[in-house]
């Protein structure tokens, strides 16, 4: 059988239905079935058929089969809400103000007043600033000692990782 001019095919273009699945194909499969089901194109019983279906599925044109009936393209369908605005971190920001501004105020306000109520005041109250600004270098200080020990430890230099056949 000859083809005819213009009807030649490249090898890679060749219907594939008959080669195998790998495991990422079937995965592919599964998000599609659950954008469906999502969307409402799927009953619960339908995905989960469905789902088994494609495990069990080894090839290309098994696979084709299982969302032959569903539209082209759900993975890259926008989401249906918009998603949440992130809120700002203000978090910290009130915290290092409440740590930084009131005792320097609270002097100022005592040497341009010359009140001796506010410098009484500030004699009180810098005690617990220090102490504050300790507690917090302590807390970052933690704070960065988890975060360091949930990561992998660094590779030591000339060190291999587990070599076969040695």
């Amino acid at each position: 059988m000859t083809a005819e001019p213009g009807n030649e095919r490249p090898a890679a273009a060749v219907d594939r239905g008959h080669l195998r699945a790998s495991h990422a194909d079937r995965e592919q499969v599964i998000a599609v079935l659950k954008v469906a089901f999502v969307q409402g194109r799927l009953t619960k019983d339908e995905l989960d058929a469905r789902a088994g279906r494609t495990f069990a599925a080894r090839t290309y044109a098994e696979l084709a089969a299982i969302t032959a009936d569903l539209p082209a393209g759900l993975i890259s369908a926008p989401p249906l809400r918009k998603p949440a605005r992130a809120r700002p971190r203000t978090g910290p920001v009130v915290a290092s103000a409440a740590l930084i501004i009131p005792p320097p105020a609270i002097l100022a306000a005592a040497l341009f007043t010359g009140s001796d109520q506010l410098a009484r005041v500030f004699l009180l109250i810098f005690p617990w600033y220090v102490l504050a600004w300790i507690v917090a270098a302590a807390q970052l200080l933690a704070n960065w000692h988890d975060k360091r020990s949930q990561e992998q430890p660094p590779s030591r230099r000339g060190q291999r990782p587990y070599e076969l056949g040695t």
